[in-house]
């Protein structure tokens, strides 16, 4: 027996806006390292709400949490930052918060067009 996952209008229509708020996160983290993020961040949390009990509700709190703890990896980098011995350090914080972020967003960009849930 095989199966299948029947997607009503509602369901669709908030994957596709959790696909193109993932978009805007990655164009933003592109083009400002995340510094516009901000924008689509509270269409996340306008949105997750709505999404109550299905596979999207984890997208949106996938790239909440994303969004955050990059916050929390570039603090941390500039801390280390405003001490010459600790340059070399926040650089690679900073290099690892890049590529854990760019990880998160393809995680989830390729988990919710194969309709799965983000892994939260």
């Amino acid at each position: 027996m095989s199966q299948e996952l029947v997607l009503d209008g509602r369901l669709e229509s908030a994957k596709s806006t959790a696909w193109w708020l993932y978009l805007i996160h990655a164009v933003s983290f592109i083009f400002s390292l995340g510094a516009f993020s901000i924008v689509p961040l509270i269409f996340n949390y306008l949105q997750r709400p709505s999404t109550e009990g299905t596979f999207v509700h984890s997208h949106h709190t996938w790239m909440i949490r994303s969004f955050w703890w990059y916050i929390v990896l570039v603090v941390v980098g500039a801390v280390f930052f405003m001490t010459i011995i600790g340059i070399p350090i926040a650089w690679l914080i900073w290099i690892g918060a890049w590529l854990w972020k760019a990880y998160r967003l393809i995680v989830g960009v390729t988990r919710i067009n194969r309709n799965d849930p983000a892994p939260v």
